[in-house]
Parts: C-alpha cells; sequence; structure tokens
C-alpha cells in the first residue's frame, strides 16, 4: 500500500470519529440550550423528537407559545456563528418536522414559532444566543 493509499484509509477512519465527534458535540449543545431555556421559565415538551431523517432538537412551551428549537454547536467561530448554519434547507426541514408534531401532540389554543439557539463552547466558557421568532414558515412546506 502507497503512502497515498494509506493516508486515504486513516482519512476514512478519522471522517468517522469526527462525525461521532460532531454527534457528541450537539447533544452537549442541546443539554446545554435545555437547561438555559428552562432557567428562563421555559418547559421542555420533547427532545430530539424524530420524523423520518429529520428532527426537531428541542419542543419548548411558556406562556401558551411553543417554540420549535435548533441547537446550534459550535467549538470556536473558525465556522462561524452556530446561528449562521440555519439556512433554507435546514427551514423547511424544521417546518415538516414541526407539523408533524403539531398533527400528533395537538395544538389547541397554543402559538407556536421557530427558534434557534447557538451555542459556542470556547475553552472554559460557553456563551449562548437565543434567537426569537428566527423564522417564519409560509403554508405548504
Amino acid at each position: 500500500m502507497s503512502s497515498f493509499d494509506a493516508g486515504v484509509h486513516s482519512g476514512a477512519r478519522i471522517f468517522a470519529f469526527m462525525t461521532a465527534a460532531s454527534q457528541v458535540l450537539g447533544e452537549e449543545g442541546e443539554r446545554i440550550a435545555a437547561a438555559w431555556l428552562a432557567q428562563r421559565g421555559w418547559r421542555i415538551l420533547d427532545r430530539r423528537f424524530r420524523n423520518g431523517h429529520r428532527d426537531l432538537d428541542l419542543v419548548a412551551e411558556r406562556s401558551g407559545v411553543v417554540a420549535f428549537v435548533e441547537v446550534k454547536t459550535r467549538r470556536g467561530k473558525d465556522f462561524g456563528h452556530p446561528v449562521e448554519a440555519v439556512n433554507w434547507r435546514k427551514q423547511r426541514e424544521l417546518s415538516r418536522s414541526a407539523a408533524v408534531w403539531i398533527a400528533r401532540f395537538g395544538g389547541g389554543e397554543r402559538l407556536f414559532r421557530f427558534d434557534v439557539v447557538g451555542v459556542l463552547i470556547s475553552g472554559e466558557s460557553t456563551r449562548v444566543r437565543h434567537i426569537e421568532n428566527a423564522f417564519s414558515v409560509r403554508s405548504g412546506c
């Protein structure tokens, strides 16, 4: 095996490791976001709600408002602020998952919105940024 092939093979293992590390980081960010929201009076109704290959990270309620919360976590700002990672495709997926959640658990007299929580972990410090009503959804998405 040439040194190039060895690098390709070890690169594949590193990629798999990075994927697992990203998942662990995402779960840590979701725990931080849930605790942060709870401290501010939000009640967590659901975590990691799955709808096929789509998911809602957190579903939280406060004062009759249900927020479908997308959590983005980063270590450092090398790839931009976490909140910037919620593009139109992700918004469409979130809106579809939210529609399924509402159909399953009922709407009642509640209002619904989409929030994004960015968790930035840098060394020993953690910063949380909560964007309320982060985006709107058109019917038919």
